[in-house]
């Protein structure tokens, strides 16, 4: 276990508590991923796109062409998508198509709707 200088100047006042927890949190580096993860869904058109994704895999053009935005734009965003393996591609002659890269990304955003319309 990783042990760290207590910065803080309070006292602990349930220890077993903080140890439970202090054993149960994930790496750091593991957190560092999951916070850059969500940083990815903090963007309206990403999550346009990815929604877009969940009916049926794309190309680029068609994409654009519901969002009402430049193919340059698009291809940008799936670029971030990409790198955060949100979504993947194949290509078919000249035309690359994309889809999301696998189904946890669905449990995600289902999850996070849920959530936002609880009342």
């Amino acid at each position: 276990m990783n042990e760290k200088i207590d910065t803080c100047s309070c006292n602990i006042i349930h220890e077993d508590i903080v140890d439970k927890v202090r054993e149960n949190m994930p790496q750091e580096e593991n957190l560092y991923d999951l916070a850059e993860l969500f940083k990815v869904f903090g963007d309206t058109t990403r999550i346009r796109i990815l929604y877009a994704l969940f009916v049926s895999e794309m190309c680029v053009c068609d994409i654009a062409a519901l969002l009402s935005m430049t193919q340059s734009a698009i291809s940008h965003q799936l670029r971030v998508l990409k790198q955060a393996r949100l979504v993947k591609y194949r290509k078919e002659g000249k035309i690359v198509y994309y889809s999301l890269d696998d189904e946890h990304i669905k449990n995600i955003f289902d999850e996070g709707l849920v959530h936002i319309q609880e009342k």
